[in-house]
């Protein structure tokens, strides 16, 4: 099986001023063909993944290039072209090929293009034919488009959110990919647009059992896999919005009818699957009011993992200026106060302003007295088995309480965020993170309690107050009902 495999992941918020260069690919993940590290990252999980077929079934392996950015905004153009370029450039070297395996992200908007992954795609078969299967895996929070539909014979998206998934998707993904192309299965895509913004954490009820139901679905009657497209809510562009892909055994009548059946149930779980948001003082006075272990607060309006800037200050203003006691706060993207840490030295205290600097919905910068306690130096988290890089990262403390400075942009994933500062959040009454909810399967764990907040920020969680003009309408929440004709 000669298979030939690539990566090429953003996910993009149209919204943000946060232009993405090629330098916001080389800070995540910018590796040639045979670069691509042991451990499995994210959006590379399909090259990963046949990577040990390579090793365990005798595949023969074409790695192509492998591009990652953290969430921000469109992608240059010209960086956007020669990346996408660079990738097909060595699938024509590769050619013959049995095989294509793709990691992308799905929600990935370029200047000039809304949907980068389906032009990829459509240029990926173009080159190959009809006759090559190719398989792509997407992060839930895609924009599940016609033209890639058109362009793939398989698409599966990770169910799980947090995405701890992301390597058993791409083995899933393979497993389909080569019995397709050993004439064993003829899978068809069959897409339900549910006419809805919404998010939905599987870390949770009612959301839990749904994704536990359709799993339990797949590799029965023809059903080869079954993915929520849950959408991603900052992006205005055309096909915007939750979707349900079944992909069938050549079964294409009932693949529709099952993601409209599917696709309808999540309509009617609309108002349940998102948990509620706390203003910031009532999750404080919650929070100090337990005593028998850890409550975790989370900040959805500042998530870097949507495009914010991830250096809000205003629950950690609010955490200060009430003495909140035994509490940790991270991450804060500000690279000059980092700089200014490490200029310092550990155990030094000085005044230091942070934060506050992306833009007005970051807040103001927090001028304080600061006693630095950690220096790291290119410093990591875990996510899942993959390895999120800080960049060079400093712990402080302020007023007692422990807060985490990175150079790199980055949502909090694992707890090691903190203990590879040199900070036990298990030790700690509250800890606050900058996450919508990947932070859940490793701070889920250890919290009495989790805590969404309704704070100030980029990342505003009501679609309704988000300046679209381009998405598909009618969609709820912005309509009512658009099952009305």
């Amino acid at each position: 099986m000669r298979c030939f495999t690539a990566s090429l992941g953003a996910e993009t918020n149209t919204f943000s001023p946060m232009l993405t260069s090629r330098d916001g690919y080389r800070e995540r993940l910018h590796v040639g063909p045979g670069e691509h590290p042991e451990q499995p990252t994210i959006y590379a999980a399909p090259l990963w993944v046949a990577r040990q077929r390579a090793r365990t079934r005798g595949w023969d392996v074409v790695e192509g290039s492998c591009f990652a950015a953290s969430p921000a905004g469109i992608t240059v153009r010209r960086d956007y072209e020669a990346m996408r370029d660079e990738i097909l450039g060595q699938l024509r070297a590769a050619l013959p090929v049995d095989i294509v395996l793709m990691g992308l992200h799905g929600a990935m908007v370029a200047d000039g293009y809304d949907d980068c992954e389906g032009d990829i795609l459509s240029r990926i078969r173009a080159i190959v034919g009809p006759g090559v299967p190719v398989g792509c895996e997407l992060d839930p929070h895609c924009h599940m488009t016609k033209r890639r539909v058109a362009a793939a014979d398989v698409i599966i998206c990770y169910k799980e959110f947090p995405h701890t998934d992301f390597v058993e998707r791409a083995e899933e993904l393979a497993d389909i990919v080569e019995a397709t192309a050993l004439g064993k299965v003829k899978p068809v895509m069959s897409v339900f647009d549910c006419r809805m913004i919404n998010g939905f954490p599987t870390s949770r009820q009612p959301m839990r059992g749904f994704v536990d139901r359709i799993m339990a679905m797949e590799g029965r009657d023809g059903v080869l896999s079954i993915s929520v497209a849950h959408g991603f809510s900052f992006a205005d562009v055309p096909e915007m919005g939750t979707k349900v892909l079944v992909v069938t055994d050549g079964q294409p009548e009932k693949g529709a009818a099952l993601a409209e059946k599917l696709g309808r149930e999540l309509w009617d779980l609309r108002f349940d699957v998102r948990p509620p948001l706390i203003p910031i003082d009532e999750a404080l006075d919650r929070a100090v009011a337990r005593n028998q272990g850890t409550v975790v607060l989370t900040d959805p309006s500042d998530n870097p993992g949507g495009g914010a800037g991830g250096d809000s200050t205003f629950v950690l203003r609010r955490m200060i200026e009430r003495s909140i006691p035994d509490a940790a706060f991270g991450p804060i993207w500000d690279p000059v106060a980092v700089r200014m840490c490490f200029n310092a030295g550990e155990g030094t205290r000085f005044a230091l302003r942070f934060g506050g600097k992306v833009s007005p919905a970051s807040g103001a910068p927090i001028d304080a007295m600061v006693t630095v306690t950690k220096l790291v130096p290119d410093a990591t988290q875990t996510f899942g088995r993959a390895l999120s890089r800080l960049g060079d990262a400093a712990a402080i403390d302020v007023d007692g309480i422990a807060v985490v400075l990175t150079t790199n942009r980055q949502q909090a994933f694992g707890t090691d965020l903190f203990t590879n500062l040199g900070i036990d959040p298990r030790q700690r009454r509250v800890v606050a993170v900058k996450s919508t909810n990947h932070f859940f399967a490793s701070y889920g764990p250890i919290a009495e309690e989790v805590i969404y907040l309704d704070a100030p920020g980029a990342l505003t969680r009501d679609a309704r107050k988000l300046p679209y003009s381009r998405i598909p309408r009618p969609i709820w929440p912005l309509d009512d009902d658009p099952w009305k004709s």
